[in-house]
């Protein structure tokens, strides 16, 4: 009987099936389309709205562990309406948030209702302390087109850039933190330009032509990732060889990593694991890029658009703009920020 007992409790032992990874409701927004979440290095967590519609409540919100939201850094800072006096204290079109250290960047692409740069793309660097802003970089003329949407950002300490990309007009720009001076590279690159005009979905097919979207830093090897939206190719980039302002020397060291699903947003752990989502399979996979082993971390109704991630405590939280979804009046629509554990 005693063996018997065994055996049964090693065969139960080998027949479990792996936990599923767990899907967690961080915050749910109704008619208010989020696309960027941070988390800061104290757990603060920031969303914003792009102002792609009318009737965007606020362009950045401080989210609580409730779910609850307030406008930051205040509600004069979120007043602007279309038609409204343009000015450096007001966020216009609001694309990406991005807590680093202790200030919070906040990119603004000027650019509302994608119908054209109506002022200079900017972003607005915010003390995560006092909620004061404390620096207000502008990108030079050279660096952006009428057409561009400067879509992300990435902060890059050791050389002291900042990386932006350009989903609008396909590139790349560089921006240095101290003097705010800034230059564009890749300019309608093979690496930076959409592959496709169209992504496949469940309820049929999203037009669209989106190029470089998606940006992370490996800050430990010192390589930009980039990759257009509507592309299946994974691009990366020497930062040594990106700050050097030498365009012939940039293009000619810009490498294809891998091919990958179509994803938007992307974050680099401090594993070396490079996070992306399959848009068109409602999924989130990993790179090992080590190895180039590619997996999925989950999957499933509960990924809808998973849009811009960020790392907190073994935790990766991400957006679900559901944009392929979003047509028309939104009002009653949902939008949410999810986290999982990754580690």
């Amino acid at each position: 009987m005693r063996n018997i007992l065994i055996l049964i409790l090693i065969s139960g032992i080998w027949s479990c099936k792996p936990e599923k990874t767990q899907v967690q409701n961080f915050a749910t927004f109704t008619g208010q389309q989020v696309t960027g979440v941070t988390v800061s290095d104290k757990g603060r967590v920031f969303a914003n709205f792009p102002r792609w519609r009318e009737g965007v409540k606020h362009s950045v919100i401080e989210v609580s562990e409730k779910g609850t939201s307030t406008a930051y850094p205040d509600q004069e800072w979120n007043n602007w309406k279309m038609g409204k006096t343009v000015s450096d204290s007001v966020f216009v079109a609001i694309q990406s948030v991005v807590a680093f250290e202790n200030i919070l960047y906040v990119l603004d692409t000027r650019n509302p209702l994608f119908k054209g740069v109506i002022d200079s793309p900017r972003v607005f660097a915010f003390d995560l302390s006092t909620g004061q802003l404390i620096k207000t970089y502008i990108l030079s003329k050279e660096s952006f087109h009428k057409d561009s949407y400067i879509n992300d950002l990435r902060v890059d300490k050791k050389n002291g850039k900042i990386y932006f990309t350009d989903s609008g007009h396909a590139g790349i720009v560089v921006m240095d933190i101290k003097s705010g001076k800034s230059f564009r590279v890749l300019d309608n690159h093979p690496s930076t330009l959409a592959e496709t005009d169209h992504l496949t979905f469940n309820n049929g097919v999203w037009k669209n032509t989106v190029h470089s979207d998606g940006i992370a830093l490996d800050t430990q090897n010192d390589v930009l990732y980039f990759h257009a939206l509507t592309g299946y190719n994974l691009y990366a980039l020497s930062t040594k060889k990106l700050i050097t302002e030498n365009n012939k020397e940039i293009e000619e060291s810009v490498k294809l990593i891998t091919k990958t699903s179509a994803p938007d947003g992307m974050i680099i752990d401090s594993s070396g694991n490079l996070f992306f989502a399959d848009l068109e399979n409602q999924k989130i996979m990993k790179l090992d890029i080590s190895s180039g082993k590619i997996s999925v971390v989950v999957e499933g109704e509960k990924i809808k658009w998973a849009d811009t991630f960020s790392i907190y405590k073994d935790e990766l939280y991400f957006t679900n703009s559901r944009i392929n979804e979003a047509k028309g009046d939104i009002s009653e629509m949902e939008f949410s920020i999810h986290k999982i554990k990754i580690n």
